[in-house]
């Protein structure tokens, strides 16, 4: 039995999945011919996905040519959240891996299109052991629900507990770029990834606090501060599936209240929902989100691993992609990463700049679509001598076509730095002893008084304010112009900071962690003319630990080329429009002195 929706209801959950899957990652046309150079038959296998049994809804493409004689490589893929087997990205990418010669199977993952079972976040005891079922229809020790077997994909043995091994590869963007991860961490059988614009901790992502954060890590004990936008979008886009899709099967029904997410996912909405973060339950709640996140099974993948991940992303942002590049190469597992232009929050540039084009499919031609043909080439087709390319690539928008991407054979780019001093004055100095002594303070508001990206506008197509800050409700410090060179900034900013709360340090100890201070710290970049830019319109929310005791904020990475006569401008917010906020008003002040004052540092490229 299905909830009744409202009409504007269902409009927006409908306008939702148009963009969504529109702009969902990877939409990879075939090479243009007189017929479609393989065959599609449709297919419905059942899977066991966690305590029930449902049925998968995948569509089956088989290369001209390709038989038992002649065997090809694999590849799976899937969609996004709110996306299906038949999508723009989904289907399209199918369609160019089949026309290159690859065996192609694309499905619907749980909980969306026509496949069954509630969505579980990629969950890989549940998503992860549903697609490694259909690894074993791909090496022919199962068929499909009508009897359909495959027995012209290329194995690289046949003994094991399973009985075959697949040449599998995976690719796809997002939901379709976790569920990757997933499934190489319990099925050692899959042989190459590329996840695109996708999560490392789905804690981090939902509920970022990008305070005292481990070396080199998104994650946090602290519980951060609450997405709601992107958080409600997505929430309503799962729960309008039955709407959207009618006569589901009814093993996609949820629980806790929940029509078609798994309970815990469900618990998890609703504590975040609730605004606290009680000690008793908090930590259970940032449990269960971490443990269907790749940072709680990546020492299970062994899989080599292309990570592409969006510049303009506010969701997911590139220190995701980063916290996952770091594991993967410490444990050893073969892996690249690339920093592409556009994310979830935009920044789709013109195909001749280089970048891999949705619309136009330029897999030969973009740089990203080249790096992705070798990877499966070096380890779905063998060539062992393929070029794999650097370690780190990045895009610089400040460059001309076919020069736009940076590449490094290490990651971070460089060790140098550029580090400046927060002034009593409001300003940004490159040496301590330039510090003036001052304070100044600010207040929040009991609604946002700051906007950075409002991601529901995105999701719908709707204008966007441009960003904003409140007289009275942020601080800020600004550097002299940029002299001589310019300065590249490629990866995560940081801020030492130190501020004095007293409302805060009465209540910071509650046992409640929503009474711990929320602020949020960004960057501009202010032009001669006095016009500002927020930089690709991110932020980096922080609850702060204890405002006894300095702190450090790491801001998401950027890549971003402040140009001569250009100043950097840093903020602190009180609030922003897209996040929950602090409870209760709070003033901060922020006292500066010589010998006692915060920092900025940031990554710069290498010379």
């Amino acid at each position: 039995m299905y909830r009744a929706v409202s009409r504007p209801v269902l409009r927006s959950a409908l306008a939702l999945l148009a963009a969504v899957t529109t702009a969902a990652p990877l939409a990879l046309a075939a090479p243009a011919a007189a017929a479609d150079p393989y065959d599609v038959t449709a297919v419905k296998l059942t899977v066991r996905a966690g305590d029930r049994d449902c049925a998968v809804d995948a569509d089956l493409y088989r290369p001209a040519g390709a038989d038992a004689a002649h065997p090809a490589p694999a590849i799976l893929t899937t969609n996004g959240f709110g996306g299906n087997k038949a999508d723009g990205s989904t289907a399209a990418t199918a369609k160019a891996f089949a026309a290159r010669g690859y065996v192609a199977l694309s499905y619907s993952g749980l909980g969306f299109g026509k496949s069954g079972c509630p969505i579980s976040l990629d969950d890989p005891r549940i998503d992860g052991k549903a697609a490694s079922q259909l690894i074993d229809f791909l090496a022919g020790t199962r068929a499909a629900d009508d009897g359909t077997r495959v027995d012209y994909v290329a194995k690289d043995g046949t003994g094991g507990a399973r009985g075959a091994d697949p040449r599998v590869g995976m690719i796809g963007g997002s939901y379709g770029g976790a569920i990757q991860m997933a499934t190489a961490a319990v099925d050692h059988r899959v042989d190459a990834l590329v996840p695109l614009i996708t999560w490392n901790d789905l804690a981090y992502a939902l509920d970022p606090n990008n305070a005292d954060q481990p070396a080199g890590s998104v994650s946090n004990d602290v519980p951060g501060v609450y997405k709601k936008e992107w958080t409600n979008g997505f929430f309503l886009l799962g729960e309008a599936q039955g709407l959207l899709n009618p006569s589901l099967d009814p093993s996609r029904l949820g629980g806790a209240g929940c029509l078609h997410f798994v309970a815990r996912a469900c618990e998890t909405k609703r504590r975040l929902d609730s605004g606290r973060y009680p000690d008793d339950t908090t930590k259970r709640i940032l449990d269960y989100a971490r443990s269907v996140s790749p940072v709680s099974y990546l020492k299970d993948v062994k899989a080599p691993t292309l990570l592409v991940q969006g510049q303009a992303d506010s969701l997911f942002n590139l220190n995701e992609a980063a916290s996952t590049y770091r594991t993967l190469t410490a444990q050893g597992t073969d892996a690249k990463m690339i920093w592409q232009s556009w994310g979830h929050s935009g920044g789709m540039t013109d195909p001749a700049s280089g970048e891999l084009n949705l619309a136009e499919g330029n897999l030969e031609t973009s740089y990203v679509g080249q790096r992705i043909l070798a990877w499966f080439d070096r380890y779905l087709q063998h060539k062992k001598g393929t070029d794999t390319g650097p370690a780190f690539a990045y895009y610089r928008d400040w460059m001309p076509a076919g020069q736009t991407y940076g590449t490094s054979d290490t990651f971070p780019a460089s060790g140098d730095s550029w580090k400046l001093y927060l002034s009593g004055d409001g300003k940004l100095v490159d040496d301590r002893a330039k510090v003036v002594r001052g304070s100044r303070e600010y207040r929040n508001a009991l609604v946002a008084t700051s906007h950075s990206e409002s991601q529901l506008a995105g999701l719908l197509g709707l204008p966007d304010p441009a960003p904003y800050d409140l007289k009275g409700t942020y601080l800020d410090w600004t550097s002299e112009p940029v002299k001589g060179a310019p300065v590249d900034v490629v990866g995560a900013p940081k801020a030492r900071l130190k501020v004095v709360s007293p409302r805060t340090e009465r209540v910071q100890h509650s046992g409640d962690a929503a009474d711990k201070l929320v602020l949020f710290a960004k960057l501009y970049d202010i032009a001669p003319d006095g016009s500002k830019t927020l930089v690709h319109r991110l932020v980096a929310p922080a609850r702060v630990p204890d405002v006894t005791r300095p702190f450090t904020v790491e801001l998401p990475a950027i890549v971003h080329r402040y140009q001569p006569g250009h100043r950097l401008r840093f903020v602190l917010a009180a609030s922003d429009t897209a996040y929950y906020g602090n409870r209760g008003v709070k003033p901060v002040t922020v006292v500066s002195a010589p010998d006692d004052t915060g920092s900025l540092e940031l990554p710069l490229a290498g010379r």
